[in-house]
């Protein structure tokens, strides 16, 4: 029972990589591409990092380097698919860090030197990464040196090598971080205004403007009189082109077959469960009988009251409401059907502080029956631990044998029965470690709980019903077959839905709620405008067919893509010039905002406190908010043109306060500069014109 052990268990489920890299799998078989890869061109590549192309086999590195250290930290070799995409997003960011930031940063003239590594890692200035670390934590979740000098003293005697890798991660992790922080600091440090600036800033703030005001809004009907040009288009898009840059992206439309269950699946599978029900009942055997008939296997789990809602919240209230050896009726959830027995109720405490003394030689047996015998009669279980135990990791607290405290959700296999072990009478326990001798010295308090059985049963389609909506999706793909025009016939004779995305990414692995749809991006990517799918099957359940309407390449937008919407925004422009001009001819010569309200149908709406600092006060238009800042004083003024409504207004008043102060002003400040210091990296990586190409292959 190692270090390695313990670190699993302190991380326990939520085990990941540290610091706030993220962590990510492979959805193609890695070789079936190394061949192939080694032959292409570099737009095969997963990506591009400040000039320096990141190879496919370079990337797998990467990745294999953060899945081991996934897997030292959780003790699991096998990853779900979001543990697997954290992992390649991991991965991703040492690149990042690795290629660009450091190199940036260095250049700046900042630097981490030895003596300063030293003191984040084992000394008085321990970084976060280390001191916040739940692997070095003791049971009342303080920091704890002894557990880091644990770990510091088994690096070399760690036959596994995860120990050394898992602290070579974490060094990592701390420079990278402490680089960031520095690096950080020139904007957090140097975000100070000067005298002016920041009299000006507290001026701006305080001074506040109320205001009488009219706002005819624009509508929502087209006018017609209003012309956008194709050269005012071009024009537009010659000035802002900067504002078009995008990512490649594909226009696509799919037709989609799920396959459900019919009512006689249905009704089978209701039957299944039924004739199952006696023998779940009776059986002395749970855990077998669950493992050979049921979706769900047994578990030793206590549970309580309300956490097996997840499961469904009839199954928790008939467990809540019935006591030992109660069964319930068939519960049927979700094209799910459910039988709950329960199994044993009791007061179960959440955790226990466990001591444990590991033996693995073939006398294993008998002598842990001899130190039981020992330890019955007052024998020091940590000097017992320091002459006999094979674990010498194991010494929570600074005494030999302690693992420290253990939940049901933070648990060594094979340790589960300590929470209902009797506390100061130890036992033998035999696990895939070994044999142990456990003493469970303290327990927290207990609470109702109760152990279940769950006979489950999802309802599948049976073969006649895939076999129909196979039939149905291979209808429409032979209809569909050949452009896009016989898709759209398809659609329009069988009578389906036709589902339209524009702009999907390539990283897109979900249309609408249907996960794991990459195979159908993939294929849209691979494929011309006009062309038409076979059938995809997804997850065994959907069957797509798709079909690929337009293209945007990564780059800048082209005129007729950007188009669209440049047409809009001169035409809201134009719109807002032509209203405000008709609405300065009505009142043209009039000076009482009462007699133009009822001139133009408008009501008048008063707004005290307005500050021109804020340049979002209650919500107001901006370019009305920067007109009333500097208007006349009771005068009306006006028409000004806003994004929504043309606006009359009159100034009722000015007002200077103090309730902006000077630190006010500062406190604003430093948060701009940690906002910016935010956007350090995500700016390099634009700067440096970043290529990331995982959602090719990943």
């Amino acid at each position: 029972m190692a270090v390695l052990e313990k670190i699993r268990v302190k991380f326990g489920l939520a085990a990941s990589i540290i610091i706030a890299l993220g962590l990510l799998s492979f959805i193609i078989d890695p070789s079936e591409l190394i061949t192939a890869f080694q032959s292409m061109s570099s737009k095969y590549d997963v990506g591009e990092i400040n000039g320096k192309k990141v190879s496919y086999n370079d990337f797998q590195e990467a990745v294999a380097d953060m899945t081991t250290i996934n897997e030292v930290t959780s003790g699991r070799s096998a990853q779900s698919a979001e543990a697997q995409s954290q992992i390649r997003d991991a991965a991703w960011q040492d690149l990042i860090y690795r290629y660009l930031f450091i190199k940036k940063a260095k250049e700046a003239g900042i630097n981490v030197g030895e003596s300063e590594m030293v003191d984040l890692t084992a000394g008085n200035n321990l970084s976060p990464l280390i001191a916040q670390n739940p692997a070095f934590m003791d049971e009342n979740g303080n920091f704890s040196k002894e557990q880091l000098s644990t770990l510091l003293q088994n690096l070399n005697t760690d036959e596994t090598g995860g120990l050394k890798l898992y602290w070579n991660y974490l060094q990592n992790s701390i420079l990278n971080q402490q680089y960031y922080d520095k690096y950080a600091s020139l904007f957090t440090e140097g975000a100070n205004d000067s005298p002016l600036m920041l009299r000006k800033s507290i001026e701006e703030t305080n001074n506040t403007v109320d205001a009488d005001f009219i706002m005819i809004p624009y509508g929502y009907t087209t006018d017609s009189s209003i012309v956008v040009s194709d050269a005012e288009i071009n024009k537009y898009y010659k000035d802002h082109k900067k504002f078009f840059k995008q990512s490649a992206s594909r226009d696509m439309e799919y037709v989609v077959f799920e396959v459900v269950p019919s009512q006689a699946d249905i009704a089978a599978a209701k039957e299944g469960v039924a004739n199952l029900y006696e023998e779940f009942k009776s059986t002395d055997n749970m855990k077998g009988f669950l493992m050979k008939n049921s979706d769900r296997a047994y578990t030793d789990y206590w549970f309580k009251d309300g956490e097996l809602t997840s499961v469904a919240p009839e199954v928790n209230t008939f467990v809540s409401e019935n006591g030992a050896g109660a069964v319930s009726d068939i519960i049927s959830k979700n094209n799910n059907f459910y039988v709950v027995k329960v199994m044993e109720t009791g007061m179960v405490p959440d955790s226990a502080y466990v001591k444990h003394i590991l033996l693995q030689d073939e006398n294993a047996a008998a002598l842990a029956d001899s130190l039981v015998g020992v330890l019955k009669k007052g024998e020091n279980f940590s000097s017992l631990a320091a002459v006999y135990s094979a674990d010498k990791n194991s010494q929570d607290g600074g005494e030999l044998g302690n693992i420290g405290w253990l939940t049901q959700n933070y648990m060594i296999p094979g340790f589960e029965g300590v929470t209902t072990a009797k506390v100061g009478e130890p036992y033998v326990l035999n696990t895939q470690y070994g044999t142990h001798v456990v003493l469970v010295s303290k327990k927290s308090a207990p609470v109702a709980k109760k152990r279940v059985a769950i006979l489950e049963k999802e309802v599948l389609a049976s073969k006649e019903t895939f076999n129909e909506y196979y039939s149905k999706a291979n209808k429409f793909a032979t209809l569909a077959s050949g452009s896009y025009q016989n898709y759209k016939k398809a659609v329009d004779t069988l009578g389906v839905y036709s589902h339209p995305i524009n702009n999907m990414l390539e990283s897109s692995e979900k249309l609408g709620a249907i996960d794991n749809t990459k195979e159908v991006t993939r294929w849209v990517f691979d494929n011309k405008p006009g062309k038409v799918s076979n059938i995809i099957t997804v997850d065994n359940n959907y069957f797509f067919i798709a079909t690929v309407k337009g293209v945007h390449k990564e780059g800048y937008a082209t005129v007729d893509e950007a188009s669209s919407r440049i047409r809009q925004q001169l035409y809201r422009e134009k719109l807002a010039e032509k209203k405000t001009a008709e609405i300065a001819a009505q009142i043209e010569g009039m000076t009482d905002l009462e007699a133009i309200a009822e001139k133009l149908g408008g009501t008048i709406s008063s707004q005290s406190g307005i500050a021109f600092a804020s340049m979002n006060s209650y919500g107001l238009d901006p370019a009305f908010i920067g007109a009333v800042s500097v208007a006349p004083e009771n005068k009306v003024c006006g028409p000004v043109a806003g994004s929504v409504g043309t606006y009359i207004y009159k100034v009722t008043g000015r007002d200077t306060g103090a309730f902006f102060t000077e630190d006010d002003a500062k406190t604003r400040d430093a948060q701009m500069a940690a906002y910016n210091a935010q956007m350090i990296i995500p700016v390099m990586m634009q700067d440096a014109d970043v290529k990331d190409n995982r959602a090719r292959f990943y």
